[in-house]
């Protein structure tokens, strides 16, 4: 079947960050897992109508455009970076993207009405809150004082499709995974839902953005704008292969950060309802990352550049400290020392020394040409392995390959083949070896691509021999000072 996995599109009013890296790292496994047995369309891009994206281009002196290229090409860049299998990047400055919105917005219309509005604006979540909402008078995220706005503007009439959203979360249509987030959704609604404010006036966002339809005085609210970059990146607007094969015909996956998730699991669900599209099949919501368990901040100096993490550590590293060290629903931590720690503990000392263990072995005993005897054992690891990818529990299937690695090693030690001059006996255990270096490459696939395609490399495309075509060291153990 066809699948659409997404990522939220990310405001380029800064460079990436290692939340960031997080999301589109979860989002590029479970893509490269399915397409194993799919049709897989990887999304994801940046998100440039924002006020935000104005003010920072004032503050530097600079158009909006000019901050739009520059930061949306770092954030394009982030896909050799990371080693990312993604097939488009979508920019909401792209014609195909203002057509397509503008088609949304059209396709909605029964739904939208003008009226004037007085509310609390907070540019950094670019959305209206309730006075109850605040914390202290400020942001529940940002911590900032909001902005009181009034003007006319155009609202979504969200309060007719209450009862609808409500029934589709309850019944799993649209699936919220974790089951903690649904049930926050939930509530949410039950406490009854709000027609929504979806334009500013083009006063206020300076010019920049997607103008209304038939009426330049008004641009697009950034969410309306934002949500639509899942279809109109298929080709909504000309209603191409791509929206047919991949939305309407296929199953989609939003994997968004937990704070964002009002806007897919109702704002977004009650455009599709309006518009007459096919609704997405899942959303899978992640936590968020601290440094040293500080929240990663500007002010404090501890934002974390991927970049600069991959340069010195490598990508398969990073992919792999951010996909074992914590649950994907849940929040984690990074700290430095918990890096190299986990580096040297599991990648050098573990699969690193595993692999260069059993090559070295087969070199020493002059196993190489000898026919492979075929084993069918460790199946059962894959199958546990696909069925924690299907369940986002990426931290729980790599756990399950570092077991089967540290199994492997445990057989090495019993059998202790250095000891054995039998060469039938040898190639017996060398067959099991090799084997098993195979599935474990199969399996690292998603995770670590580069490691598995090495892996597979060292041992040669001639599966029906006992091979060794390289001995690089996978993992090169960190020093310390």
């Amino acid at each position: 079947m066809n699948k659409l996995i997404t990522t939220a599109i990310d405001y380029v009013n800064g460079s990436p960050h290692l939340g960031h890296a997080l999301e589109k790292i979860y989002a590029d496994v479970y893509a490269r897992h399915l397409r194993r047995k799919n049709k897989v369309y990887f999304l994801t891009g940046t998100d440039e109508n924002s006020l935000k994206t104005v003010r920072t281009a004032e503050q530097e002196g600079v158009l909006p455009e000019e901050i739009a290229s520059k930061n949306s090409l770092r954030f394009y860049e982030m896909k050799e970076l990371l080693g990312l299998s993604y097939n488009d990047f979508i920019r909401t400055t792209e014609k195909r993207h203002f057509l397509g919105a503008q088609k949304l917005w059209k396709a909605c219309e029964k739904d939208i009405y003008k009226k004037n509005y007085k509310g609390l604006y907070c540019v950094g979540c670019e959305e209206y809150f309730k006075e109850e909402e605040l914390i202290d008078g400020c942001c529940p995220i940002h911590k900032t004082r909001l902005e009181e706005i009034e003007e006319e503007n155009y609202f979504f009439r969200l309060s007719k499709y209450e009862d609808k959203i409500l029934q589709i979360i309850e019944n799993n249509e649209v699936e919220i995974i974790p089951k903690q987030r649904k049930n926050e959704m939930l509530s949410f609604i039950k406490s009854g839902l709000q027609d929504f404010c979806i334009s500013r006036t083009s006063k206020r966002a300076r010019g920049w953005g997607i103008d209304v339809p038939l009426d330049s005085s008004q641009k697009m609210w950034v969410w309306f704008d934002a949500l639509s970059n899942y279809i109109t990146a298929l080709g909504y607007f000309n209603n191409e292969k791509n929206f047919n094969e991949f939305w309407e015909k296929g199953e989609t996956t939003h994997i968004i950060g937990k704070d964002i998730l009002r806007f897919h699991a109702i704002y977004w669900i009650a455009m599709l309802l309006s518009a007459g599209l096919k609704l997405p099949s899942k959303i899978m919501t992640h936590g968020f990352i601290t440094v040293n368990n500080q929240k990663m901040s500007k002010s404090i100096g501890n934002v974390i550049d991927p970049f600069e993490l991959v340069l010195k550590y490598g990508k398969d590293p990073v992919r792999y400290f951010l996909l074992s060290e914590f649950k994907p629903t849940g929040d984690g931590d990074f700290s430095y020392e918990k890096f190299e720690k986990k580096y040297n503990a599991d990648l050098s000392s573990g699969i690193g020394n595993l692999v260069s263990r059993i090559l070295t072995l087969i070199v020493k005993k002059d196993l190489i040409g000898e026919e492979i005897i075929y084993f069918n054992e460790y199946e059962d690891y894959i199958l546990k392995c696909n069925k924690h990818l299907e369940a986002f529990e990426f931290n729980e299937a790599l756990a399950l390959i570092w077991k089967m690695q540290k199994e492997l090693d445990g057989y090495i030690e019993e059998r202790k083949p250095w000891e054995i001059t039998d060469k039938r006996e040898l190639v017996l255990i060398f067959s099991k070896l090799v084997l098993a270096l195979r599935k474990i490459a199969f399996m690292l696939e998603p995770f670590l691509p580069e490691t598995s395609e090495k892996i597979l490399k060292f041992l040669g495309e001639d599966k029906t021999k006992i091979n060794v075509l390289s001995r690089e060291m996978l993992f090169p153990r960190i020093k310390y000072d």
